[in-house]
């Protein structure tokens, strides 16, 4: 039976592997997988090839060849990904080539490659952010590196914004932000505009705040989408004629409040600051620093505090137990440390030997090591994540590794967080009995067994000043 020349010579017709990729890609061509991508409104069925995704994404392969593998040969659903970002994730892993072309656009892409830990394509998604950045969408890139975790772009923003203040009060998109980025430029020493021109761009933000949230614009409700922001404001730094002209006659200020303000301006301390207000009489200073243009050169601009890393170790004896991980299975920590430190990550334990390798010892050398997948990240008393990581490595057997996150946080001394882990692969685990506390004479970190699960955590990876490490090490 003859066959045609296009259905047998595609692959020597197309001469590189992208141009042949391309091909299956598109086709459907050998395709053993199945996606249903999007939403209801929205939503498109796309296949691929289980193989060329497993070698792109570690989240791929522990869904194809891992312990949470699909058997069944189901269609797989991913409705919180535009079927146009994940095309563009396909065409990325099959070609390591993307067209990116606006910030929304960009937005969808980066939030599938950070799901799929494609770090390639979240870098090249924020350098596309980088170099676009301008007064009129720095707030909604600041608003993206806070969602996807991206420190460089997030620093770089909030340069631009302190920079460029008043640009970036005056541009429409402003008055478009959350109310936590708000509160966040609010929280700046360094701002290049003056606080009453901050404060009518803070009206015209509550004024469409209460739009978005169906609420009449007035001062009643202005004053309630403010909520702590309103407590940023600088008024002790206006003259008295800019606070009687504005703020005083806002509405949003009741009589008394007003009157207790306008004294404090006229003579500071005269009587206490009515809460929420700030109390703070100082100006904010001007920025005159460009931003960094790159990525490297805020690296070497910015004035990261020295730490010393250190190591609070949690665990106890091994328990005679052990945690055989079958599919999913998530451990955590919950604690809290007495002094100021900053959380690096944490030791784990890696997986005993599998008996069928012990059994076959005597017949063939036993592989040394195998690859773990582990997701991490640390939240606070109120369940916000302040840091995570997706971590894959070549690990040994009945051994320890280092998990570390993306970037390290600060915590305050007294109060709880948790750290969990996610484990992605199937084997057998020890578990640790959990100490109650860890003392290192110069701070105690406690831990809530009750509320800490499994004993997989080793210990504790933290960083703390120098100069109160040095203290420490001389004691000892």
């Amino acid at each position: 039976m003859a066959h045609s020349s296009s259905s047998i010579d595609w692959q020597t017709e197309l001469r590189y592997i992208n141009q042949r990729a391309t091909h299956i890609l598109q086709s459907g061509q050998w395709a053993d997988c199945t996606f249903i991508v999007g939403n209801e409104n929205n939503q498109k069925t796309l296949r691929g090839h289980r193989l060329i995704l497993a070698m792109s994404s570690p989240v791929f392969e522990a869904m194809f060849y891992g312990g949470i593998a699909e058997k069944t040969g189901k269609a797989v659903e991913i409705l919180d990904v535009q079927p146009d970002a994940f095309r563009a994730l396909l065409q990325y892993i099959y070609t390591d080539d993307i067209t990116l072309r606006s910030f929304d656009q960009v937005c969808e892409i980066c939030y599938a490659a950070k799901k799929y830990m494609i770090p390639s394509l979240v870098e090249q998604c924020t350098r596309f952010i980088w170099k676009d950045l301008y007064p009129g969408n720095v707030c909604r890139a600041y608003e993206f590196a806070r969602l996807f975790e991206e420190p460089s772009l997030l620093e770089k923003c909030l340069q631009i914004i302190q920079t460029k203040t008043e640009e970036v009060l005056k541009d429409p998109s402003f008055e478009e932000i959350d109310s936590a980025t708000l509160y966040t430029i609010l929280q700046q020493e360094t701002l290049n505009v003056s606080e009453l021109v901050l404060w009518e761009a803070c009206l015209q933000w509550a004024k469409q705040e209460c739009v978005r949230q169906s609420l009449e614009v007035s001062p009643m409700n202005q004053r309630k989408v403010l909520g702590e922001c309103i407590g940023q404001i600088r008024f002790l730094t206006l003259s008295p004629t800019e606070f009687a002209n504005s703020p005083a006659v806002s509405g949003l200020l009741a009589q008394e409040e007003s009157f207790t303000l306008l004294m404090n301006i006229s003579s500071p301390g005269v009587t206490p600051v009515p809460s929420p207000f700030c109390n703070n009489n100082k100006k904010r200073q001007k920025e005159q620093t460009p931003p960094p243009s790159s990525p490297a050169d805020l690296r070497r601009s910015s004035r990261i505090r020295e730490n010393v890393q250190l190591r609070c170790e949690c665990a106890g004896n091994v328990m005679t137990n052990i945690l055989i991980n079958e599919q999913l299975v998530d451990c955590s920590l919950t604690f809290s440390v007495d002094g100021n430190v900053c959380i690096y990550g944490v030791e784990m334990p890696t997986q005993l030997i599998p008996q069928n390798l012990e059994q076959q010892s005597g017949l063939q050398p036993i592989t040394q090591s195998y690859t773990e997948l582990i997701y991490a990240f640390l939240q606070d008393s109120d369940g916000c994540r302040l840091t995570y990581t997706h971590f894959t490595a070549r690990v040994s057997w009945n051994n320890s590794t280092e998990v570390m996150f993306n970037r390290p946080v600060y915590i305050t001394p007294n109060k709880m967080y948790k750290i969990a882990v996610v484990l992605n692969k199937v084997g057998r685990y020890p578990l640790y009995a959990t100490s109650r506390s860890v003392s290192m004479d110069y701070l105690t970190f406690t831990f809530d067994q009750e509320r800490s699960r499994d004993g997989l955590i080793k210990a504790v990876i933290f960083g703390c000043s120098s100069e109160r490490a040095t203290s420490y090490f001389w004691q000892h």
